[in-house]
């Protein structure tokens, strides 16, 4: 361990403290717009705190615009999409769990053979692809719509999800490769003398070993899959597709956009996500810092 004055204790607590207000403040500006009325947010731009409270913007959201409570009756136009909530937030659960489990499947069979067979032209493509995903997604999205049209999954969810997949893919074998490479290869050598095959020393030995790299990267693919805009919004264009953040991005009108609705519906969004990393934060913590330690 480094020897650290105190001084130098205070500035990285410092450093530390900042960053977590950094991270934390939109979302607490955001839960402070969704519990007030979009007449009390622009009735006074200074106020950090509204005069009064409601729950009224989650009530619409969550009955799918059936009770629109006191700040919405005198509404004469409320987004239809608002009607889709669940069934975008169950797009959204199919879309993520898929996405992670074909990421964790094919990424840990990709990683295993990089760390276990160093073939030149494996490391080269894996390079290549890293490289690949350095290139802006929306210059991606024309050959995208091109290839899922005459492929027939347009507006379906199995196209978002072998989009997905394909960009995700990389970052899964980045981060699975250089854990899979600290496990010793002599626990496969002698499970393999005890009459197990390689897939069958992979699934028995390795896996179980791997589970924080696996747990990392799996949440780590799961809420990059469960905030993707782009490529639902580019492929699917029916209400029955959309998933949430395709939601959110239309109460973005031409003439009026609900901020206090977008703000109710970010909340709701993220706390899945939010769920998932608490429930699962030692494992991400273990993984990421092994890979990173041996990479």
């Amino acid at each position: 361990m480094f020897a650290t004055t105190r001084s130098a204790r205070f500035l990285l607590h410092l450093a530390n403290l900042l960053a977590i207000v950094f991270i934390l403040l939109p979302v607490v500006a955001t839960a402070i717009g969704a519990l007030q009325s979009e007449k009390s947010l622009q009735a006074d731009t200074r106020r950090v705190l509204p005069a009064e409270y409601t729950l009224d913007n989650f009530a619409l959201i969550l009955s799918g615009g059936a009770q629109k409570g006191r700040i919405f009756e005198q509404a004469t136009y409320l987004p239809e999409n608002i009607k889709h909530f669940y069934a975008a937030f169950s797009n959204s659960v199919i879309v993520s769990l898929s996405v992670t489990f074909l990421t964790l499947l094919f990424g840990s069979l990709s990683a295993y053979t990089i760390a276990r067979q160093r073939f030149r032209w494996t490391l080269f493509l894996m390079q290549a692809n890293i490289a690949a995903r350095f290139v802006p997604v929306i210059t991606l999205m024309i050959p995208l719509y091109v290839v899922m049209r005459s492929i027939g999954q347009l507006n379906s969810l199995g196209g978002v999800i072998i989009a997905e997949t394909g960009f995700l893919l990389p970052y899964a074998i980045l981060i699975l490769a250089p854990y899979f490479d600290t496990i010793p290869g002599e626990l496969e050598e002698a499970a393999r003398i005890d009459g197990c095959t390689r897939f069958g020393a992979f699934f028995h030995i390795v896996l179980p070993l791997a589970t924080p790299a696996l747990a990392a990267c799996g949440v780590i693919v799961f809420i990059v899959s469960w905030h993707e805009l782009l490529i639902p919004l580019i492929l699917n264009a029916r209400p029955d597709f959309m998933t949430l953040p395709v939601v959110i991005a239309s109460l973005v009108g031409d003439v009026h956009v609900f901020f206090n609705l977008m703000m109710a519906i970010c909340l709701l969004a993220l706390a899945p996500t939010v769920v998932l990393v608490i429930l699962l934060q030692k494992y991400i913590v273990e993984g990421l810092a092994a890979g990173a330690v041996k990479g």
